[in-house]
């Protein structure tokens, strides 16, 4: 299981948060088998997903993150719920690239540049409520820390990382995100930079030891800063026969008739995001499109 936590400075005006993805990316690689870029890339989106969706309030809360940059890797797409779970997928996890010059991951190249991050809240409204911003870099963290000074308006800082090891599993991974809590303390913004600045990759903290308790406070050193919550997240998907069920009957009579008529002996409908399938007979097809 991964580990999320968050922190709290002594004046409440800035908040980190941090996970350790480690299990989360190498369920990825266990479901989808991506190409070590693509692992990269969509280990950080889900670390990404996990922070942010932590920070809704109630239990069937939901967050989608959508990143389309026109690059090779197509559309990736993480979920999360208010615990930080996720579940993600991509149009193209096989999809390579070589590495860049200085010997890293092209997650920018495999992302593109050319496209927006899509972050959609379900808080249980009418309509989800959807807002979007360009990408700047398809670095993922950048991008992040421009959609919140674009579409939020909150001073944030995001910082993510995945170390492929050579087997493809995944050595180390995770994030932190520190954010400024209205009314701003000014003052605080100099700790904040200074810390930054101070602090290693994120790879380099996890691989070196640090935990998700210790980055967090590493981010408000000289805040005073205490640890405000911790637990356990991962890799869920919600997926099940209840809830393909309701997905076919929102295709329509129609579709669902033709899918009777077309697919002979029985449907077949995988989830996206952990690979399970589940089949139905041309008579259970029938009886949905009645519902």
């Amino acid at each position: 299981m991964g580990k999320l936590v968050r922190a709290l400075s002594a004046d409440g005006s800035v908040l980190c948060s941090a996970v350790d993805a480690k299990d989360i990316c190498n369920e990825i690689v266990k479901i989808h088998r991506p190409s070590p870029v693509a692992t990269a890339a969509m280990g950080r989106l889900s670390a990404a997903a996990a922070l942010i969706g932590a920070l809704m309030k109630e239990k069937e809360d939901a967050l989608t993150l959508r990143l389309k940059g026109g690059g090779p890797g197509g559309s990736i797409v993480c979920v999360s719920d208010y615990m930080g779970n996720v579940r993600c997928c991509c149009d193209n996890p096989q999809a390579d690239l070589p590495l860049k010059p200085n010997g890293k991951l092209d997650v920018s190249g495999f992302v593109g540049k050319d496209g927006f991050l899509a972050v959609i809240r379900d808080l249980g409204l009418k309509e989800p409520h959807v807002t979007q911003s360009p990408i700047v870099s398809g670095e993922i963290a950048e991008d992040i820390t421009s959609y919140y000074a674009i579409s939020e308006q909150i001073p944030t800082v995001c910082a993510l990382g995945v170390l492929v090891d050579r087997d493809h599993s995944v050595k180390a991974a995770g994030g932190y995100i520190i954010q400024l809590v209205p009314p701003v303390n000014e003052a605080a913004i100099d700790f904040i930079e200074n810390n930054i600045k101070g602090m290693q990759s994120v790879t380099e903290l996890l691989t070196e030891g640090k935990s998700a308790e210790e980055i967090a406070l590493m981010g408000l050193e000289g805040l005073d800063g205490e640890i405000l919550d911790s637990w356990e997240c991962g890799y869920k998907c919600r997926c099940s026969h209840e809830r393909t069920e309701k997905m076919l009957i929102s295709l329509g009579k129609k579709e669902l008739l033709g899918l009777a008529e077309e697919n002979g002996e029985k449907t077949e409908v995988c989830c996206q995001f952990c690979g399970n399938r589940y089949y139905f007979t041309p008579d259970e097809i029938k009886k949905l499109a009645e519902e």
